[in-house]
């Protein structure tokens, strides 16, 4: 069964970092090409970081240089740090595929709240 479970997220105070994880079922893991979405109150889902199968990243001009993605294919684990932390990055953060678009069954998510 496909499954997505995210954690890792909580409270910090702006200028903060934190690490998010994204623990996946399936054999998918390996071949997709995966990303970071959030969501944050009354706006639209948008992704903020992905990783192909090769490991080449992209991410949005919004937070290149403070998030960076990244993947341990043996645990089939997906990974964000979150460093320099701004207000604006308050969200639910969720895993996903990204083909060009999510393909998978979404996760609970993991709520980030930036605030001082």
């Amino acid at each position: 069964q496909l499954q997505l479970v995210q954690s890792g997220g909580g409270l910090v105070q702006p200028g903060g970092s934190l690490r998010l994880s994204c623990a996946a079922s399936g054999t998918f893991f390996n071949i997709y090409t995966m990303g970071w979405y959030r969501q944050a109150p009354g706006k639209q889902r948008e992704l903020v970081a992905r990783i192909t199968s090769g490991g080449s990243t992209n991410y949005p001009d919004s937070v290149k240089g403070r998030l960076t993605i990244s993947k341990d294919n043996a645990k089939r684990t997906l990974y964000l740090q979150m460093n320099s932390l701004k207000p604006e990055d308050t969200a639910v953060y969720y895993c996903n595929s990204d083909r060009p678009y999510p393909t998978l069954p979404w996760g609970q998510g993991t709520q980030v709240t930036v605030s001082s």
